[in-house]
């Protein structure tokens, strides 16, 4: 393996044409340069330059090296100056994992922002929940996650992240159109004692799960879930063929099948959706993922904040 410095040495000596001038160039000692030579020409096993005149040159063996040595320099140079932006400029890659429903709703247009705000920023995106995300985050397997938080049930704070609250989002009750209670505009969750509604939820084991079946019971209504699959678009469709009932989020909520009225509670129920990435990792790139995501998400629902209250930017 040749070293930098040597190679160096040899880039500068089939420049400069002398020991003396490269040597110069290099802000070395003559001797300095010609012992970087000697031990590359041990490496090599040949002899890289000889003598010509009052200066020297390069063998055969130097010059096919010394070209390689310039284009190893030059990508070393590349590689310095990309490193660099990277602490100033939105380059990439960023790698962003997010809860489907930010992948549905916001994702797109946050993407497409990023690629007309900063063409040269690479963004990989995977869908994935909290409990998957965070960890890859924390193990430097991606620079950004995007993760709900249910009342009582917030996504996990690993230790040394830094988070920034992206949007509220509101749920609404999802009712067959034919069920008494579909007719009003709102319904009090404490109705639904007497409904005898069946119930669709997200899987076991899901924070989205847990918390539904927590938020019913603390208005006296004991859910009787006959179905548990992930997917609100699903959730909607059960609602509408199967006669089930399910609390859906606005920002992920699709067209509305027939049959099925979306209705709103009191009290009103709600979860945030946050981003969350390394606190010594906060790149530019990172910061204008969280605002194109930000924004596409006030784009949709403006946000639900108490009067003079802001939301940190990263």
């Amino acid at each position: 393996m040749f070293g930098i410095a040597r190679l160096q040495a040899l880039h500068a000596v089939a420049t400069h044409r002398t020991v003396g001038k490269a040597a110069a160039a290099l802000h070395l000692t003559p001797s300095a340069v010609s012992q970087q030579l000697a031990s590359l020409e041990r490496e090599a096993g040949a002899a890289l330059t000889e003598p010509a005149g009052r200066g020297i040159r390069l063998t055969p063996a130097g010059i096919v090296l010394a070209e390689h040595a310039s284009a190893v320099l030059d990508r070393l140079a590349t590689a310095r100056r990309d490193l660099d932006r990277l602490d100033d400029d939105v380059v990439g890659p960023v790698r962003i994992g997010a809860i489907p429903t930010t992948v549905h709703a916001l994702a797109p247009a946050a993407l497409a922002r990023l690629r007309q705000a900063h063409p040269d920023l690479v963004v990989l995106l995977d869908d994935g929940e909290a409990e998957e995300t965070l960890p890859a985050l924390v193990a430097g397997d991606l620079e950004l996650a995007v993760v709900e938080n249910w009342e009582g049930l917030p996504a996990p704070a690993p230790a040394r992240t830094s988070r920034t609250q992206l949007c509220e989002d509101v749920l609404d009750l999802a009712l067959p159109r034919e069920h008494p209670l579909a007719a009003s505009g709102t319904v009090a969750l404490a109705d639904l004692a007497d409904a005898d509604l069946v119930w669709v939820a997200d899987t076991r084991s899901t924070r989205a799960h847990d918390w539904l079946i927590d938020r019913l019971r603390r208005e006296g209504v004991e859910p009787r879930v006959t179905c548990r699959v992930c997917g609100f678009a699903i959730h909607l469709e059960l609602v509408g063929g199967a006669g089930l009932a399910a609390m859906v989020p606005r920002l992920a909520r699709p067209a509305i099948p027939h049959g099925v009225r979306m209705v709103e509670t009191t009290p009103v129920l709600s979860r945030t959706v946050d981003a969350v990435w390394r606190s010594d990792r906060e790149t530019p790139a990172v910061r204008a993922a969280v605002r194109a995501f930000r924004a596409t998400a006030d784009a949709r629902n403006p946000p639900r904040h108490a009067p003079g209250a802001t939301r940190p930017d990263p």
